[in-house]
């Protein structure tokens, strides 16, 4: 009975040992959804092997909301695009011209008899003549019957029409010449994704602008709140909602030849991981969300495993929004990896959290308390010490 008591206690004393020296490697042993606070913290300031720093970690500071929703009014389609001139109407290869010409009584060259043209009698006078329609060709040039090959490409069709005139004058009897512009190829805008009708729309001298193209698409399909624009010109691309874009009259920009607008219904998602009530990818508005709308879609944090003071934001920033950060190397494409840290046991943190903006792919994310680490090393032990004493108890006859 002495050796059992004795075996017992080794037994136990063993156990208890082992896991009391395992305490400090909690996230090596037990199930955990992510790093800790700390070790979220540490990872930033310690350094790679080629000593360039990682990750920094900016607390969520009234200042800092503010830095980023400066940046966030920097992609606005008024600012991130130029002015464009004018549509003068030009034309270009591809380009179908309508060539009218009048001639006085009697006409010399084009008159109602001539069987490669429509004769129109307007007057007792005059009669017009319409020649078959001109594509302009790849070098810009059509041809027009006693003129030839002329040049057209880069003019519009006022200064064609002159030029054509004085080539038929000494030609023809007193002419006249209207071109007209059937078939617009080369100043046209695209028009695609979330919208009725999927199109090409010409850019007439009246200078449309990016609603007006929208609407003559169709218009979207789904509330407007809920879609995004995105306008690529020149190998430059931006994107803002549709419901901004409605409310902000300047950036209801002029359209460009080239441009491509496209309608995108609900684009922007976070994914929320730790200690958050749900753990998933949730969608989000084109108009964006702040950090509270973000917490309370998740269902908040979880009571029993959140630390308060690590909700962490992983985003890669616009260095705008974090031009005080001078360490952090900029990557290819222009963004900074970032880490915001807000702590939740703040109460004023919450009105701050309202200004500071949520955006497209970030990752929210909550630690575990490190009483909860605790716990579950204190439930493995119980039921490692259990059978144990358990045994005892039937040795002993309990």
């Amino acid at each position: 009975m002495i050796f059992n008591k004795t075996l017992l206690r080794v037994i136990a004393l063993c156990s208890l040992g082992y896991f009391l020296t395992a305490c400090a490697s909690f996230n090596a042993l037990f199930p955990t959804s992510g790093p800790s606070r700390s070790q979220v913290i540490d990872s930033s300031v310690s350094q790679t092997a080629n000593d360039e720093p990682k990750i920094e970690i900016i607390d969520v500071t009234p200042l800092t909301a503010q830095n980023v929703l400066k940046a966030q009014k920097q992609n606005q389609f008024s600012e991130v695009f130029q002015a464009v001139k004018p549509n003068q109407n030009l034309v270009g290869p591809g380009d179908v011209l309508e060539v009218n010409i009048w001639e006085a009584d009697p006409p010399i060259l084009f008159g109602a008899s001539s069987n490669a043209s429509v004769a129109i009698q307007n007057s007792s006078t005059s009669k017009a003549t319409t020649l078959p329609p001109q594509t302009v060709a790849l070098d810009g040039t059509i041809n027009v019957p006693f003129v030839g090959y002329i040049k057209v490409a880069g003019k519009n069709t006022e200064a064609i029409g002159n030029q054509i005139t004085q080539s038929l004058r000494g030609k023809a009897n007193f002419p006249q010449v209207l071109v007209r512009l059937t078939q617009n190829a080369t100043s046209n805008i695209t028009v695609v994704g979330n919208v009725n009708n999927s199109m090409l729309i010409p850019i007439s001298p009246k200078q449309e602008k990016l609603l007006d193209a929208i609407a003559m698409a169709g218009g979207v399909k789904d509330p407007i709140n809920k879609v995004t624009i995105q306008l690529a010109r020149n190998g430059k691309t931006s994107t803002m909602p549709l419901e901004t874009i409605i409310k902000s009259p300047k950036d209801n920009i002029p359209l460009a030849p080239g441009d491509v607008i496209t309608s995108y219904f609900q684009p922007f998602s976070f994914t929320a991981l730790g200690a958050t009530s749900q753990n998933q990818e949730v969608q989000f508005e084109a108009q964006g969300i702040s950090l509270v709308q973000a917490l309370a879609r998740v269902g908040g944090v979880q009571d029993l495993r959140a630390d308060a003071k690590g909700v962490f934001i992983f985003r890669f920033e616009d260095p705008a929004a974090v031009s005080e950060k001078k360490t952090v190397t900029e990557l290819v494409n222009g963004k900074i990896p970032v880490v915001y840290r807000v702590d939740l046991s703040d109460g004023a943190v919450f009105l701050t959290a309202q200004n500071f903006p949520i955006r497209d792919k970030d990752v929210l994310y909550v630690s575990n308390a490190s009483t909860v680490e605790l716990q579950k090393f204190l439930n493995i032990l119980v039921s490692a010490i259990y059978p144990v004493v358990n045994a005892g108890a039937i040795s002993k006859g309990y």
